[in-house]
């Protein structure tokens, strides 16, 4: 199977009793992800789980809300 550019297969993780998981070291280094980074842990009922580092949701969810407050300037 061939994967995308871009797209990554890390490998498997073991969740343990108290619901920890080990981000496997390819993927840390990848995605600049440090001891003490604030991750988001997102979910979808029929795609799973998907995790993140929170500035990164943080810039995109500005971005909208700038587009939203643009369009709002316009309607009036």
């Amino acid at each position: 199977m061939e994967i995308p550019k871009g797209h990554h297969i890390f490998g498997t993780v073991k969740v343990g009793e108290r619901g920890q998981i080990i981000i496997p070291k390819e993927a840390r280094e990848l995605f600049g992800i440090k001891a003490g980074d604030i991750l988001l842990v997102l979910g979808d009922e029929k795609w799973g789980i998907a995790v993140t580092k929170a500035d990164v949701l943080q810039a995109h969810a500005q971005e909208v809300f700038q587009m939203i407050e643009e369009a709002g300037k316009h309607e009036d």
